[in-house]
């Protein structure tokens, strides 16, 4: 039986962007399970499975549905265990935590803020009205203030990715000599940025660059398959 994944869209079906839907999709890819894509715009996620989750990525499988993209993961690798691993053990699990909340804070909170005009124009009428109304809102100024004023964050982000340069050297994934969830949630993050804005953010020579690049190609290169901003 195929797997639906409800996923964030904008006008065009096809290029799926959010961070957390990305890294439900490699997570999907990863376990080499077949699936399909359920396209969803902002106003519509409160009615993806008659609302049992409020974000999506969400997947079906069967006769059950999964919101939040580690909840997913880890139903994943239970529910499949003959298939790859997402984590390698228990251990993973643990490290996936720490790549969760350091992406979350230090590249998240880098490149939000500059993609938000970019997201907005990709959206239909409808869903732009509520994308700025609950933005807004939410950071209490404009899109077109935010934006102008995230471009120091910005700046910071290169030296916010040291951490995984070292560890880059050595290895080419997060995960070893292959990728794990970890590798997913920091490409889910750049991935978002990639398919939503052109605005370049890793020199060409920045090993995390290098790596991106790996992960575009993984699984047949289901990442690559939705092209960038241009």
């Amino acid at each position: 039986m195929t797997i639906t994944l409800y996923e964030l869209t904008g006008k065009d079906a096809t290029r799926p962007f959010s961070p957390h839907c990305w890294k439900t999709a490699m997570s999907l890819a990863h376990k080499g399970l077949n699936y399909t894509g359920a396209a969803v715009p902002f106003t519509a996620v409160p009615e993806v499975e008659d609302g049992q989750g409020k974000t999506v990525p969400v997947i079906r499988d069967g006769e059950r549905v999964i919101s939040d993209s580690f909840d997913i993961a880890l139903y994943l690798e239970e529910t499949y265990p003959d298939r790859p691993s997402l984590f390698g053990g228990p251990g993973g699990i643990a490290m996936a935590r720490f790549f969760e909340a350091w992406a979350q804070t230090q590249i998240h909170a880098c490149i939000g803020g500059v993609l938000l005009l970019d997201i907005h124009a990709m959206l239909e009428p409808r869903d732009q009205a509520y994308f700025r109304e609950s933005r807004e809102a939410r950071i209490g100024r404009s899109l077109e203030e935010a934006v102008a004023a995230s471009q120091q964050r910005l700046d910071g982000l290169a030296d916010r990715l040291e951490p995984m340069r070292p560890v880059l050297k050595r290895q080419p994934f997060l995960g070893g000599d292959g990728p794990l969830f970890s590798d997913y949630i920091v490409f889910g993050a750049f991935q978002w940025a990639r398919v939503c804005s052109p605005t370049r953010l890793l020199a060409d020579d920045d090993s995390v660059a290098a790596w991106f690049e790996r992960c575009l190609d993984l699984h047949g290169g289901v990442g690559r398959a939705t092209a960038a901003a241009a």
